[in-house]
């Protein structure tokens, strides 16, 4: 039994000490988000189908109000 202890600790040693090294990233800035936009006078899109858009202009949102959740049952 001993034997596989020290055997599963030597190999958690090798996979440790030859894992790749994480390199250094810059934090991101605020140009590498793409983030929907309200923009007066910009055109608007027509879609037809499922796309991916890489710039959405927001046209409207709404139905902000909140609900509370009812337990049905009356228990």
């Amino acid at each position: 039994m001993w034997i596989y202890v020290i055997v599963l600790i030597l190999a958690i040693a090798i996979s440790v000490a030859m894992r790749p090294k994480p390199q250094s990233q810059k934090p991101p800035s605020l140009a590498d988000f793409s983030v929907p936009t309200a923009e007066e006078g910009r055109e608007v899109l027509v879609i037809f189908g499922e796309v991916w858009i890489d710039d959405p202009n927001v046209l409207a949102f709404g139905d902000l109000r909140t609900t509370p959740i009812k337990a049905k049952g009356g228990k």
